[in-house]
């Protein structure tokens, strides 16, 4: 069986790192993150970017496996997702694991400041980003069927 552990993106850097070693250390197999704009309960505090965060989680440990949970359609352009996760799984030598939901209307839509899109409304948008840039997503198919 393998363990794995949820960090919220919100402490400070130095401590969020010497925390995934230690973790790693113990013999956890994963580190998860949530992939939102902020949190209700932290709103009033700092509320990392998944990718960097994980990217720098990435250059911080060796063995450790690093996901989102979840990337959501409705706050992210595909293609722009897309080339995060290829990157991020480039520099973590093949440690990523996209998880992507069907996004929503919670929390992220009142940072935007209303209504995000819903998971109909955005699916559009995505499907013609993947007939028109299918060939040059390629490379980062892998990361999407992970």
């Amino acid at each position: 069986m393998r363990v794995g552990v949820l960090l919220l993106p919100t402490d400070p850097w130095s401590e969020t790192v010497k925390l995934a070693q230690r973790l790693e250390r113990l013999g956890y197999a994963h580190i998860w993150t949530y992939d939102h704009l902020s949190w209700r309960r932290y709103r009033d505090h700092p509320w990392h970017a998944a990718t960097p965060w994980l990217t720098g989680l990435a250059a911080a440990t060796t063995t450790v496996r690093l996901g989102t949970m979840v990337a959501s359609p409705t706050i992210r352009h595909p293609v722009t997702l897309a080339k995060e996760a290829m990157t991020l799984d480039h520099i973590s030598g093949g440690r990523f694991t996209l998880g992507v939901g069907a996004g929503g209307t919670g929390f992220d839509a009142e940072v935007f400041g209303g209504e995000a899109p819903t998971p109909v409304t955005a699916r559009g948008p995505a499907e013609r980003v993947r007939r028109r840039y299918g060939p040059a997503l390629a490379p980062a198919s892998h990361v999407l069927r992970r």
